[in-house]
């Protein structure tokens, strides 16, 4: 039941969010000294081949971002390349521990750019936050790592985040590199109906935990190891956005015309209604006496 994991806060959900430092860090310093172990370390990754630099995506001071993850134990070593696109490559790692770990490599000169800007502007986080390229990008890095920390803790099944650093983000590879976990769109679902509701409850729990994901589609939610996962909540906004209830409607739409066409009876605007509904249990009956903490609640997903 939905009360099992709505976390209990004071205020309005989206309000208690921490204060994001996007100025400049040790990476920066990093960049500046060029002490002779990170100009080995920069060498080695700059003679790799998935780590070609290309159209000056990769400037040195996100080679330092990474020298700076490994220094501080996120990182031991580094494989191919997962996925490119035109905000960010992905990378396949591994950790300390040998668990293997997805980088999330953001283009400082992202051709995205102003879409970036567009979902930042109105979040309070990000309020004051200066209009170039570097500060844009690099905002959206730590509000993607804040997001996934929000939704995660909220029950919602997305990558586990791990570190973040300029334009570097570490988290939870799901699937793995050579087999990508893949999308509702690339699957034949057995039982779409258990599905429709692994995701709408996945809706609520992040309303709840006073976000919105801005961009939910059949192609940014995979299945792996039969649970669903969201991914790319880079975009998700507080649901104080100016944009928030547009997002949200707009998630709704595209989620009914998904299921509908699976054979799902789904309406837009019901499904508007439940995820808003924080109070709601996924039969639809009220139950607002639970304030079990949502990080206890994290395994309850069904096959879909």
């Amino acid at each position: 039941m939905a009360g099992e994991f709505i976390e209990e806060t004071e205020g309005a959900a989206g309000d208690e969010w921490e204060d994001l430092d996007v100025s400049d860090d040790e990476v920066d310093r990093i960049t500046r000294r060029q002490d002779r172990e990170f100009e080995s370390f920069l060498k080695r990754l700059k003679d790799a081949d998935q780590f070609k630099v290309q159209d000056g995506a990769f400037d040195d001071a996100t080679f330092a971002a990474l020298y700076k993850l490994v220094q501080d134990g996120h990182l031991a070593a580094f494989g191919g390349p997962i996925s490119t696109g035109k905000e960010a490559n992905v990378y396949e790692a591994s950790a300390p521990e040998g668990d293997d770990v997805a980088v999330k490599v953001y283009r400082i000169n992202a051709s995205n750019f102003q879409h970036m800007r567009d979902y930042l502007e109105g979040d309070p986080r990000f309020e004051g936050i200066r209009g170039d390229k570097k500060a844009v990008v690099m905002a959206w890095t730590r509000k993607e790592f804040a997001n996934l920390k929000r939704a995660h803790a909220a029950g919602v099944r997305v990558p586990q985040p791990v570190a973040v650093q300029r334009n570097v983000l570490v988290m939870e590879l799901i699937g793995e590199a050579t087999n990508p976990a893949p999308t509702l769109h690339d699957v034949t679902m057995e039982n779409p109906e258990t599905a429709y509701d692994v995701v709408r409850e996945y809706m609520q729990r992040l309303y709840s935990a006073g976000l919105v994901h801005g961009d939910l589609s059949e192609y940014n939610i995979v299945i792996h190891d039969g649970e669903l996962c969201i991914i790319d909540v880079g975009q998700a906004v507080t649901v104080h956005h100016g944009n928030a209830d547009e997002f949200l409607q707009r998630d709704c739409r595209n989620v009914a015309s998904f299921f509908t066409r699976k054979g799902v009876d789904v309406d837009p605007e019901a499904l508007y209604d439940f995820v808003t509904d924080v109070e709601a249990d996924p039969s639809g009956n009220a139950d607002d006496t639970d304030d079990t903490d949502p990080a206890d609640d994290t395994d309850g997903e069904s096959d879909a």
